[in-house]
């Protein structure tokens, strides 16, 4: 798991805007970096759309939103499209950037354990070096706690 004080691991990804989205070309601009375990479901929906109505705080910040799931670009953009989200979802469909930052591994559900997207989220300073990190997070109320650390 990736700790405050270490610098953020670079990596390119598909975009749900088109192209792709470089950690390393966003230098120079606070990033967030949230990852959830799945398009349009409820505590990924909770949290997207927090993080929606929180956009004008989060541009007057300087920052950048990127939400980063194993779900392909279809899902991404129907999710995106459905909530007007103003931010671009990333695909990690082979979970390697969620491996590097700490956000995959064993979960359980109903007794039953599989690997999938532990829900963390990074704030990465302008330098790429982590500045704060929220881990296991509970989705409502947390756009909130985002910008009271981007606010600092």
């Amino acid at each position: 798991m990736l700790k405050a004080g270490m610098m953020a691991p670079d990596f390119t990804l598909p975009s749900s805007d088109g192209g792709t989205v470089s950690l390393g070309e966003l230098r120079g601009t606070p990033v967030v970096v949230y990852f959830y375990p799945k398009d349009d479901t409820s505590g990924c929906t909770t949290q997207a759309c927090e993080f929606r109505d929180s956009w004008a705080a989060v541009q007057a910040s300087g920052a950048t939103i990127l939400g980063v799931s194993p779900d392909g670009l279809a899902s991404h953009g129907k999710f995106r499209d459905k909530f007007n989200l103003p931010f671009p979802l990333l695909a990690d469909e082979d979970h390697t950037v969620a491996e590097a930052y700490g956000s995959w591994g064993e979960k359980s559900m109903y007794g039953r354990k599989y690997q999938g997207i532990i829900r963390n989220t990074f704030v990465i300073d302008a330098q790429g070096v982590v500045q704060h990190v929220f881990e296991k997070v509970k989705p409502k109320g947390h756009a909130a706690e985002v910008l009271a650390v981007l606010e600092r």
